[in-house]
């Protein structure tokens, strides 16, 4: 249960990255990336409530910490995973979206950033968190926000080549 309510503004950064990662962009793909965030927002933050946070508080109110097998509790988590699943298929279209301008704007420097972001949203849509998949989709889809967001601001689109390099950098 406190898990869970640590957990709750956590995930909601998720979202928030893939924001910050298509900002000043006005193109459809952008704005399909930041609905599809929304979305995930909602929909992940409520399996956390229910999932999570409700089915929690009961256990450890009615003194059956260890027993999930009780049908309200089945209930519980029913209804999280019918929440989940958007929400996770969101996340993975807002994750291809961002890619997808980022390839288009920055070029081949953006490929191994989408390519970690893209290939961990995969994995996130039936291993939320836990080990060990889902622990290493977190890691991974960590790795491919911070590549990207570390991509230089400018448009140049390719990486820098040894002979521009040795003549001054690109003109």
């Amino acid at each position: 249960m406190t898990l869970h309510i640590v957990l709750l503004p956590i995930f909601v950064l998720l979202g928030v990255s893939h924001v910050l990662l298509l900002r000043g962009e006005r193109d459809v793909v952008a704005w399909i990336g930041r609905l599809a965030v929304l979305v995930f927002i909602a929909f992940y933050g409520a399996l956390d409530a229910i999932a999570g946070i409700a089915t929690g508080t009961i256990m450890v109110r009615s003194g059956a910490a260890s027993d999930e097998r009780r049908p309200e509790i089945q209930w519980l988590y029913g209804i999280g995973g019918d929440l989940a699943t958007p929400g996770a298929w969101a996340f993975l279209v807002a994750s291809v979206a961002t890619s997808v301008v980022l390839l288009r704007r920055r070029g081949r420097v953006a490929v191994p950033g989408a390519v970690l972001l893209v290939s961990a949203s995969v994995p996130f849509l039936d291993s939320h968190i836990y080990w060990p998949n889902g622990v290493v989709s977190m890691l991974v889809m960590a790795a491919g926000f911070g590549w990207l967001a570390l991509l230089p601001a400018n448009d140049c689109g390719s990486l820098p080549t040894a002979s521009r390099v040795a003549v001054g950098g690109p003109r």
